[in-house]
């Protein structure tokens, strides 16, 4: 069963490439409740990969759901029971990535021209762990349009047992445009997906896509049950910081400090480069931490340098402190001049 529709109210979309572990235990250190999600991992990885590799996570990322993508049943069983054995919080099935290797895959989003064998892949997760099964996926595939497309999509894959549709609200080009203008180029259509939430009442629908704010936060949740941010998510993430008390329900923790973060990450990164890993895996996550503040570009400059990757971190640290309060130094004189 699964939990309420208030545990998908708010949620940061899994993103190749970014959400790894290392972005995901830095987006925890400001909200302590959104959702989150891993990079899309292939079944295939997950039958004949490096399981730990794909799998491991810390336990402070908790509410955390791991996406998959593929297209077999046993495989997407396999990859369900896996998820549950290493402690996730739901299984989630990638049915909106437009990309050519996916394509090629034949999973992604061209699993939408093909309901009735997701609604086989989600029966077969379900009958394989207790986790919420929940499906990601677009309004529509190509330039079809028509609402009846994505409304018996959903109508097909929720009679085998889905509960939750995570709702990129654009279409997927799968020819002619790069994964980058798929995100971009078609339109969004927030109306459809707020038409969904009004045919299935009963599903929880969560909307994602261009979504960049607080305020467009507010003016979507009374249309659906969630929203789903990525980018200005990953790009801004201080966007968060008043997630937790002004969305979910946490009144009772003290707002995250920034200062605070970037201490944190930086113990992080410390004991990441004890275990002889490179720290800037970890820090190109956090280089919008201070975004839209002075000296932000200067501290940026001096976590991104790549002369510095094999300094100690608490080195890294102090020059990244010493340029940007130098910046902020700089700045206020230049303004009482």
């Amino acid at each position: 069963m699964n939990p309420t529709p208030a545990a998908w109210r708010l949620s940061v979309a899994p993103m190749m490439d970014w959400t790894d572990r290392h972005c995901r235990y830095f987006h925890r250190l400001i909200t302590r409740r959104t959702r989150l999600y891993t990079e899309m991992v292939s079944t295939g990885a997950l039958v004949h990969g490096d399981v730990a590799r794909h799998l491991d996570h810390d336990a402070a990322e908790h509410p955390l759901a791991l996406q998959v993508g593929g297209n077999d049943p046993g495989e997407l069983a396999h990859s369900a029971k896996l998820a549950q054995a290493w402690g996730y919080d739901e299984i989630n099935l990638n049915c909106g990535c437009p990309s050519d290797r996916v394509q090629r895959g034949a999973f992604g989003a061209c699993l939408m021209a093909e309901p009735q064998r997701v609604a086989d892949g989600v029966k077969a997760m379900r009958d394989a762990c207790t986790l919420p099964v929940t499906v990601k996926h677009r309004i529509g595939i190509d330039r079809v349009e028509r609402y009846d497309f994505v409304r018996d999509f959903v109508g097909t894959v929720s009679q085998a047992g889905c509960e939750v549709f995570i709702v990129h609200a654009r279409n997927a080009w799968l020819d002619g445009l790069s994964p980058k203008d798929n995100r971009e180029i078609p339109p969004l259509r927030y109306a459809v997906v707020h038409r969904l939430k009004q045919d299935f009442p009963a599903l929880t629908i969560v909307l994602n896509g261009g979504i960049a704010g607080d305020a467009a936060i507010r003016e979507q949740l009374p249309h659906v049950d969630g929203v789903m941010i990525g980018r200005e998510a990953y790009h801004h993430p201080w966007t968060m910081a008043g997630w937790d008390r002004g969305f979910l329900g946490d009144t009772t923790a003290a707002p995250p400090v920034r200062e605070a973060v970037e201490a944190a990450m930086v113990a992080y990164m410390q004991a990441l480069q004890a275990r002889g890993q490179l720290w800037p895996q970890a820090a190109r996550h956090m280089l919008g931490l201070w975004n839209g503040t002075p000296g932000a570009r200067r501290w940026r400059q001096v976590w991104s340098d790549h002369r510095l990757k094999h300094e100690p971190v608490a080195r890294v640290a102090a020059l990244a402190q010493a340029a940007r309060v130098g910046a902020v130094c700089h700045d206020t004189v230049a303004l009482e001049a």
